[in-house]
This record gives structure tokens, sequence and C-alpha cells, in this order.
């Protein structure tokens, strides 16, 4: 038998003062009653209640077991309200993992928001580039460009990684803008990564439904992002990025986006949460929130908007 059911059953038939009465209150039989106590005196190896066909009688160790069971079932009670009142509401910690790109210049205006929003949660985010097993490594919301596989995690599809290219307009008076991707070879462009020997970079784009390499060269390669986006915008060169990460450069005209008519292919973006049980509060307002701000377009490419709010 369940403990804790056989100690309520136990207080309800003291507070009640017969077998009877707690079996009408608990909507079960008399016998069943006793089943309860019986299985409980065996537990604690002594006699909690002298029962008689008119009677019962509580004893020395059966009072002083009552009036714990009480602040038992009082505390599992209240557990459970806790445990009830944070599913529905968005409370406690939680734990986010992202790519370091997106989650620095990206999320981090979208959490803070968040935050705003629900004053009884706390955030921690993770940042890394490496793929991630959020049930292993215990990540509540984990945000993954690329595939989605892992079992027992449920996705929410966001807007996809699509890179554009873009300068300063202090470099593109320097050295005017490239008019096709056949021009960037001409340009200094910002790579992203390590200069591997004299491994060539590549840029790939789709032109008339076919993909297209260009070999690209620069001076300056990071695999920090962040170095890149600052030589940009300081007119060093000409970068490719994510329009997610670049939409408010571009939208403060502080980079100018390049080539508009020649896309890059999308890369999927989406968050991922465990599917065990139904998720907390937290974790649906958070990737409904992440959803809405970041939202796929019917056609498959990104369209991610400044996030004014979450839901």
């Amino acid at each position: 038998m369940d403990r804790l059911t056989s100690m309520a059953v136990y207080v309800k038939a003291v507070d009640l003062g017969s077998f009877a009465a707690a079996a009408d209150a608990l909507g079960i039989s008399p016998q069943m009653v006793s089943k309860h106590i019986v299985f409980l005196e065996d537990r604690v190896g002594a006699t909690l209640l002298h029962r008689t066909t008119r009677r019962q009688n509580i004893t020395d160790i059966g009072r002083a077991f009552y009036e714990r069971c009480r602040l038992i079932l009082s505390e599992a009670d209240a557990a459970e309200g806790l445990a009830s009142e944070m599913h529905r509401h968005p409370k406690g910690l939680l734990k986010v993992n992202a790519p370091k790109t997106f989650g620095a210049l990206a999320l981090a205006p979208f959490v803070t928001r968040f935050l705003e929003k629900y004053p009884d949660v706390q955030v921690e985010v993770t940042l890394e580039d490496r793929f991630v097993d959020p049930l292993e490594e215990g990540f509540d919301v984990t945000i993954r460009v690329g595939g989605t596989e892992g079992a027992g995690l449920a996705s929410v599809p966001l807007a996809s990684y699509e890179l554009v290219v873009c300068a300063a307009p202090a470099y593109l008076a320097r050295h005017g803008a490239p008019q096709t991707p056949q021009d960037l070879p001409r340009h200094e462009c910002l790579i992203f990564g390590q200069r591997a020997g004299h491994t060539p970079c590549r840029w790939l784009f789709t032109e008339d439904g076919r993909e297209r390499e260009i070999q690209v060269s620069g001076r300056l390669y990071a695999n920090d992002w962040m170095v890149l986006l600052r030589a940009a915008i300081e007119g060093h060169g000409v970068a490719l990025g994510s329009d997610i990460i670049l939409r408010e450069e571009l939208r403060a005209g502080r980079l100018v986006r390049l080539l508009a008519d020649y896309r890059t292919p999308p890369r999927p973006m989406h968050a991922l949460y465990p599917m065990r049980g139904k998720p907390s509060a937290k974790i649906m307002r958070f990737v409904e929130g992440l959803a809405e701000a970041f939202p796929p377009r019917p056609d498959g490419y990104p369209s991610a908007r400044q996030a004014s709010g979450v839901t």
C-alpha cells in the first residue's frame, strides 16, 4: 500500500472516531480502512488503535504517530501545491543553452525582456558552439542551429539562419559595393574561423536555383563573430553573417546589406525542450516567446524581428 495514503486514512479514522465514519468520508469500505491501519501497524511494529466492535482507543504510540502523520500530510499537500503553482505560473530557475553568437547578440535582449515580464523566474544562459545533449546536461531549453536529432526532445521551429553580405558605409565609400558574388574576390573580406594553412575560404550562394561557391580572401580571421562585427562596423572589410545577428546594425545604418538578390542556403534553427511529462510554465512561456520573437517565414527564409515583448 502507499504509505501516505495509509497515513491519510489513519488520521481520518482518529479525527472521526471510527472506521465506519472514516470509510464514509473517504468513499472506501470499513474493511479497507482496517487494512490501511494494519499496514501501518505492521510497519511501525506497534499497535496504534485498540479496536472493539463499539469503539476505538488510540494508544500513546498511536497519538505520537498521529501528530507526526498530520505534519507529514500537511507538508506533502504544501509540496504538491507548490509544484502545481510553479507548473501553472512561470517560477524558478530556467537553464538555457544557445550558440555563442546568437546568444550574445540576439538572445540576450530577449532574455532581459523575459525576466522583466516574469519576476519569479531566474535564467541561467550557457553559450557554446558544440553539440549539446539537453537531457544529459540538464538544460530546460536548447537553441540549436542545424539538426534537431535527440530522443525525448520536443522541437519548435524558429527563424532559420540565412547569412547576408554587408559592409560599413565607410568601406563602401572607399572601395565601392560588389554587384555580384563574383566581385567578392576583389574585396577585403572578414572571415569567420581560423586560417588553416593555405586552405581557401569559400562563401556559398544560391543563384538561379543552383549553389555557387565563391573563393574569398582577407587579412582578418576570427573564431568569434564579435571581432568581425566590430571590424565591419569600423569599415575594415566585407562580412558574411546571420541576418538575425545583424538586424540592429543594418536597421541603424551602421552596416549596409549587399548582394540582396543573392541568397545563401538557410540553416534551420529550433528551440528544444524535454518531452517527459507536461512542460512547466517557465519552459513553455520561454519557448512561446522565442517563437514569437524569431518566427520562421512560410518560404523557409528567416524573418526575425526585434522582440518588443514576450507572450
